[in-house]
C-alpha cells in the first residue's frame, strides 16, 4: 500500500486543517520578524519595502494563471507540494543574507510557491469532501491558521531574540518539511487527472485558462469579485510593508525589562489571533455561506471595519490606540480572506475551480504592483503615516463594488457554453 493511501478519502478533511494549521505556523515564525529583519537588520526605506513586496506580486502576476492551470489539468495535489516547498526555499534564501538583492530573489522563489498555493489547496479540499463541506472546511482552517500561527508567535520571538535571521531560516525549513510530509501522505480521490495526451499539450492548458477567464467575464458576480480583489491588492502592499516602520519611526515602544522591542510585535500578533479567531467563530455559528446576500452585506461590513481600524492605527497619537487599531485591521482581514476563498468556490465548477481562483489571485497581485509602489513612494517623499492613510482610502470603492453583488445574478446557467 502507498504511503499516502494511510490518509483516505474520508481523513481529506483533517489533513486539510493539519496542513492549514502547520503552514501557519511556520510561516508566523519567519513573518512575525520579517519586516523588522528589513527595516533594522537590512536597512530597507519606505520604497524599497514596498519593492520587495513588488517583486513578489509581480511573480504571482506572472505566474498565477500557469500555476492555476497546472493544478487544474494535472494535479493539484501536487501544486500543493511544489507550492509549500518553494516557499520554505524562498525564506531559507531571505533570511540567509541581510542583502537587498538577496531579498528580491527570496521574494521571486516564494512567489512562485505562492501561485503554486494559490486556488490548488482550495480547489483540492472541495473536490475531495464537497462543496457543501468546504464553506466550513475554510473557516476552520482559517480557525486552526490562527491557533498555530499563535503558538508561532512565542517560538519566532523566543528565536528572533537569538537571531532575526533564525526565525526566518526556521520558518522555511518547517516549510520544506511540511511539503515533504504531503508528499508522502495527501490524497487525491475526487480530481480527475486529464489524460497523458490532454495534459503535454500546451492547448489544454490554454483552452483551461480560456474556460476560467470566460466564466469570470459571462457572471458577474465573478467580474465584481475579481474588481473588489484588485482594490484590496492595492490598499494590502502599502499597509502591510510600512505598518512596522510607522510603528517604529512615530512611537517609543514602551520598555519591557530586559526584552527586546521585538517583543513587542509579538504582543500586537499574540493579541490579534485570539480575538480574529473568536470573531470566525462567530460568523461560522450565523453565517448561512450558501447565502449570497448575507456574504456581500458581512463582506460590507467588514470592509467598513477594515478601513476604520487602519485610519485608526495611522492617525492615533497615544500607543493604545495604535495597538486597538493593528488588533482590529488583523481580525477584519482575517474574516476577509476565508469569505471570499467560500464566495468564489460556489460561483465556479470543478474543471476550472483553481483557474478561477487564480485569476482573483492574479488580480490581488495587479492591485498590489499598481498601488504599492506610488504609496511607498508617497512614504518616501513625504510621510509614512500619508502613505498608509493613502492605503486606508484606497479601499473606499470596495464598498460600492459589495454592494453591486447584492443584484449580480448568480445563476450557473449565466456561464459560458
Amino acid at each position: 500500500m502507498a504511503p499516502r493511501a494511510i490518509f483516505p478519502k474520508a481523513d481529506a478533511y483533517k489533513l486539510y486543517l493539519l496542513a492549514m494549521g502547520l503552514s501557519a505556523f511556520a510561516t508566523t515564525l519567519a513573518y512575525t520578524v520579517h519586516l523588522v529583519y528589513q527595516v533594522k537588520q537590512v536597512g530597507l526605506n519606505p520604497l524599497q519595502l514596498v519593492l520587495v513586496g513588488t517583486t513578489l506580486e509581480l511573480t504571482a502576476l506572472l505566474t498565477e494563471i500557469p500555476t492555476g492551470v497546472v493544478a487544474d489539468v494535472y494535479s493539484r495535489r501536487l501544486s500543493v507540494i511544489v507550492g509549500f516547498l518553494l516557499l520554505g526555499l524562498g525564506l531559507i534564501l531571505e533570511g540567509s543574507l541581510p542583502v537587498f538583492e538577496v531579498l528580491l530573489v527570496g521574494q521571486v522563489v516564494a512567489g512562485l510557491g505562492y501561485t503554486f498555493l494559490s486556488g490548488a489547496t482550495s480547489a483540492w479540499i472541495v473536490d475531495e469532501i464537497g462543496l457543501e463541506r468546504a464553506g466550513k472546511a475554510f473557516l476552520r482552517g482559517a480557525q486552526a491558521e490562527q491557533i498555530f500561527a499563535f503558538c508561532g508567535i512565542f517560538v519566532s520571538v523566543a528565536l528572533a531574540s537569538v537571531s532575526l535571521q533564525l526565525a526566518i531560516v526556521c520558518g522555511g525549513i518547517l516549510l520544506a518539511l511540511l511539503a515533504a510530509f504531503l508528499a508522502l501522505f495527501m490524497p487525491e480521490t475526487g480530481f480527475q487527472r486529464r489524460p497523458a495526451s490532454d495534459r503535454e499539450s500546451w492547448r489544454m492548458f490554454v483552452a483551461t485558462f480560456r474556460d476560467g477567464f470566460a466564466l469570470v467575464r459571462a457572471r458577474q458576480i465573478l467580474l465584481l469579485i475579481t474588481f473588489a480583489a484588485i482594490i484590496h491588492g492595492a490598499f494590502s502592499e502599502g499597509y502591510d510593508r510600512l505598518w512596522i516602520t510607522h510603528t517604529l519611526e512615530n512611537f517609543s515602544l514602551p520598555p519591557l525589562g530586559q526584552f527586546d522591542e521585538v517583543v513587542w510585535f509579538g504582543i500586537i500578533s499574540a493579541v490579534s489571533m485570539p480575538l480574529s479567531l473568536a470573531v470566525t467563530e462567530g460568523l461560522r455559528r450565523r453565517l448561512d455561506l450558501s447565502d449570497n446576500r448575507q456574504v456581500a452585506l458581512t463582506l460590507i461590513g467588514v470592509y467598513a471595519a477594515l478601513i476604520g481600524s487602519v485610519l485608526l492605527f495611522i492617525l492615533a497619537e497615544r500607543f493604545a490606540f495604535v495597538l486597538l487599531g493593528l488588533w482590529l485591521t488583523g481580525a477584519a482581514r482575517a474574516v476577509r480572506n476565508p469569505l471570499m476563498e467560500a464566495w468564489i468556490n460556489q460561483h465556479t465548477e470543478s474543471d476550472v475551480r483553481a483557474t478561477v481562483l487564480s485569476i482573483q489571485g492574479q488580480a490581488d497581485a495587479f492591485g498590489q504592483i499598481a498601488g504599492g509602489p506610488l504609496v511607498g513612494a508617497v512614504g518616501l517623499l513625504s510621510s509614512v503615516r500619508l502613505a498608509i492613510s493613502l492605503s486606508a482610502l484606497l479601499l473606499l470603492p470596495i464598498l460600492p463594488v459589495f454592494r453591486l453583488t447584492l443584484n449580480a445574478k448568480r445563476s450557473r446557467d449565466s456561464g459560458p457554453d
